[in-house]
């Protein structure tokens, strides 16, 4: 920390910094609700497990935000809101869904904890990748959202091996030159892209009211919505690269 950011630090009262601090335990409880879903989990009550995994979801999404209106870069210099950040999404986003994924028997037994530790390695190495994201905000390869992964194994259920060769693939996907729309950051068609999240959220949440026994057409919006944020990027620049 400089000098020039001590002295900014300072000389805001006690009561703003106290403020800008709080955050920082906002995007921190987001590792208590991670144990939480972790001990869900560990008693196979799957669809508490991704309630807890929701909450934390919806801390990650809104504590950016409120940590920029507050300036609390600027007013918590000692503190790197970027490292919290980056530790809590781990546990949520990769070490609990790679625990859910490997302890639910939706694997090969013989593959299950191999890529339980495939996901796991994988996860980090993205998180510590400096590349992560693209100059207009779009993630580069997989980008580690296994609880995602996770929600969908459960929701369709696909047979182990198949649910096998899937993690396979996501977990090389990680290490893969291609884009995958953020839905809060990327400017283009963000109308589009925000309409079909809050679809995609109530949808979620009827399928984790109803314990995953949802019917054929939630599956498929829910898939559909899936492919958008995955394969948008890419329709987007095929259509462009045929059109020049």
């Amino acid at each position: 920390m400089d000098q020039s950011s001590r002295q900014e630090s300072s000389s805001a009262s006690p009561g703003t910094r106290a403020a800008a601090f709080s955050v920082h335990i906002f995007t921190a409880l987001g590792a208590g609700i991670a144990l939480l879903a972790l001990l869900e989990a560990v008693r196979e009550h799957w669809a508490a497990m991704f309630w807890w995994l929701g909450v934390a979801l919806v801390i990650d999404a809104l504590d950016g935000p409120i940590a920029r209106r507050l300036d609390v870069a600027r007013l918590q210099p000692n503190w790197s809101g970027d490292v919290l950040d980056l530790v809590v999404d781990f546990v949520t986003y990769v070490f609990v869904p790679a625990y859910a994924i490997t302890a639910s028997g939706l694997l090969l037994p013989t593959t299950a904890a191999l890529l339980g530790v495939g996901i796991a390695t994988s996860g980090a190495l993205y998180f510590a990748d400096r590349r992560m994201k693209s100059a207009d905000n779009h993630f580069r390869g997989f980008p580690g959202l296994w609880n995602l992964a996770a929600f969908y194994l459960f929701l369709l259920h696909p047979s182990p091996a198949l649910s096998s060769l899937g993690v396979v693939v996501l977990i090389v996907a990680t290490f893969l030159p291609f884009h995958v729309l953020h839905p809060m950051r990327v400017v283009r068609l963000r109308w589009l892209t925000l309409l079909l999240i809050a679809v995609w959220a109530m949808l979620a949440v009827a399928t984790l009211a109803n314990d995953f026994d949802v019917g054929i057409p939630v599956k498929i919006a829910l898939c559909g919505i899936a492919a958008y944020v995955v394969a948008s990027d890419a329709a987007i620049r095929l259509l462009r690269s045929t059109k020049a």
